[in-house]
């Protein structure tokens, strides 16, 4: 069973960071790219993309929106992909979802709040 679980999410103050991180199960982590989307309680219908990674880690791409602010990466070793997220801003509000592309499969989601 291919298996996604998103954790770090909370409360933060503007200007904070959170680090995210997504365990994987089920599937040749090692061999997938993944991906980082939020749902925002503005758009409650669609995900937005945050940033990808490729299978080794060796490339990455991340949002207009939050570029020089977020960080994706990854440790095959432990089938873990994070995020760092920091100078959180409140419209960084929402939910994080751990994405497995070619596995179809989405993580549970995680909430990031961030409120003074």
């Amino acid at each position: 069973q291919v298996l996604l679980v998103e954790s770090g999410g909370g409360l933060v103050q503007p200007g904070g960071s959170l680090r995210l991180s997504c365990t994987a199960s089920g599937f040749d982590f090692s061999t997938s790219a993944m991906n980082w989307y939020r749902r925002t309680p503005e758009n409650e219908r669609e995900r937005e993309f945050i940033a990808a990674i490729t299978s080794t880690g060796r490339d990455t791409v991340v949002a207009e929106t939050v570029k020089g602010r977020f960080t994706i990466s990854r440790d095959n070793d432990k089938n873990t992909v994070d995020l760092q997220m920091n100078d959180l801003k409140p419209e960084d509000t929402a939910v994080y979802y751990c994405n497995a592309p070619r596995q179809r499969t989405w993580g549970q989601g995680t909430q990031v709040t961030v409120s003074s």
